[in-house]
């Protein structure tokens, strides 16, 4: 006999009938009671669907507030939809998570005895470097001890602008910050930066002859591929020079030292004239201009290309009536046609312009063929656009890598293939460059007086007439 059988059905048929009859009835109202809930739970999530519509149409809350809070992805608190018994809810609940993601944490320093300092590079006018090494790891790194004594303001925005702008610039070709670790005294701040075992400066003084085309060419796109990321991270550098560019011995270039650099904005704010180093400093900084952009970068980058192909600095000025005047025997005098506006410079109201040169075209001139005899068209034109007199005329770094000059023969030698040079970082102290200086943060700008820039009056403070040349037109 079935479990599930009446003990008094084979007696009774009547009474089992009226069982069988219940558990019908009784089964029929589960299904109802399951198919009900079922249709509250289409609804409620109908209802949710709408709301969270009207509150991405409405955003400042005209639907009214939800009528049910929210439960968040970690809410400990279960919503009654969870707790109902066979709900789809209830079935998909899962223990909850809380997402967590990797971010900076404000911490203590590390000090300065992690490393062990070996010899001393050089210094700058922002700092002192010296190669030293990880004790811990063994690695090779720069360290640089940043000038605080004489800041009267506490800690000098220079060295602010230099951590922040190398911890943003993450890029193969500018030089990697490690890390700042700490001395005993609150002036003991050193940067921890990868080390290099070159400078392009140095390279050049040591050379017999200048770099190759082909390198040239390879330094070239590494300094203005760093340079336009850079850019485009809303960062001007202000102080490019081949000192401030370091090479390896795999021929990879990194633009260091970002003791002037800073963010700027669109329009440009009005910033100080006296930055990068004056035979890298472009004509308009000269002639007293407080609004400019990332075109004196690429001045700096025009004079960098003349260094590397003459191995010599390209504009070498004794202060700056006389680099005004090297720049204009480079280039010609400026005029309305070629460089507008610039009538309007504090500084270039004392020019005296010769007559003469108003008759000049107002097309982009190149510059003389002698200075670079064996240079190509497209290269002569390149540098032409870099070292034009109107800023506006210069390229932008983007249109630099584009050009003509870097796809013509000979092309970019690989950097796996440069040569190697011995370093001098390694093994004493680099030699001083005959170079003047990056300007000092707080130094006011003088008082110039550029009437003597075309002959006929005493220029600089050498007394040299015309600043040591006359200017032929024709």
């Amino acid at each position: 006999m079935s479990a599930s059988k009446s003990r008094w059905a084979d007696e009774d048929p009547e009474t089992e009938a009226i069982i069988a009859q219940q558990k019908r009835e009784k089964e029929e109202k589960k299904r109802a009671k399951a198919e009900k809930q079922r249709q509250l739970d289409e609804a409620k999530r109908a209802q949710d669907t709408a709301q969270t519509d009207n509150s991405a149409q409405a955003p400042n809350g005209d639907s009214g507030p939800p009528k049910k809070r929210r439960r968040l992805s970690n809410d400990p608190d279960a919503t009654a939809d969870d707790e109902v018994p066979g709900s789809e809810k209830q079935a998909q609940k899962k223990p909850s998570t809380l997402l967590r993601f990797p971010v900076r944490e404000w911490g203590t320093c590390r000090h300065v005895d992690n490393y062990e300092r070996l010899n001393h590079i050089e210094e700058g006018s922002y700092g002192w470097v010296s190669r030293a090494k990880d004790i811990n790891t063994g690695e090779i790194v720069a360290l640089k001890k940043l000038k605080i004594e004489n800041s009267p303001d506490g800690f000098p925005v220079t060295g602010l602008r230099e951590i922040q702008t190398l911890l943003e610039a993450r890029h193969q070709n500018v030089v990697y910050l490690r890390e700042v670790v700490m001395g005993n005294k609150m002036d003991d701040v050193f940067l921890v930066m990868d080390f290099l075992e070159h400078d392009l400066k140095a390279l050049l003084d040591e050379m017999r002859e200048p770099f190759l085309p082909s390198e040239i060419k390879t330094l070239l796109l590494q300094v203005v591929g760093g340079l336009d990321f850079l850019h485009s991270q809303w960062i001007m550098h202000r102080d490019l020079k081949t000192s401030n560019l370091l090479m390896n011995n795999r021929g990879e270039v990194k633009i260091a030292d970002f003791g002037m650099a800073r963010y700027y904005g669109d329009p440009p704010p009005k910033m100080t004239q006296l930055v990068v180093t004056l035979w890298y400093r472009a004509p308009e900084l000269l002639l007293g201009a407080d609004k400019y952009g990332t075109e004196i970068d690429m001045w700096s980058i025009g004079c960098i290309f003349g260094e590397l192909l003459t191995k010599e600095p390209l504009l070498q000025g004794k202060n700056e009536v006389d680099q005004v005047s090297k720049i204009f025997e480079l280039t010609g005098p400026p005029n309305s046609q070629i460089w507008p506006g610039f009538r309007s410079l504090p500084n270039a109201k004392s020019l005296k312009i010769p007559s003469n040169s108003s008759s000049l075209s107002g097309s982009l001139p190149l510059l003389p063929r002698s200075r670079f005899p064996y240079l190509t068209n497209a290269g002569l034109g390149l540098i032409s656009e870099l070292l034009a007199l109107n800023p506006a005329s210069r390229p932008t770094t983007k249109q630099c890598l584009a050009h003509s000059y870097f796809r013509e023969d000979p092309r970019p030698k690989p950097k796996e293939m440069f040569p190697t040079f011995p370093s001098k970082a390694g093994m004493e102290k680099r030699r001083r460059h005959h170079t003047p200086e990056a300007p000092k943060r707080g130094q006011e700008a003088p008082e110039l007086d550029f009437a003597g820039v075309f002959g006929g009056a005493p220029g600089g403070d050498s007394g040299e007439a015309g600043a040591g040349f006359t200017l032929r037109l024709g």
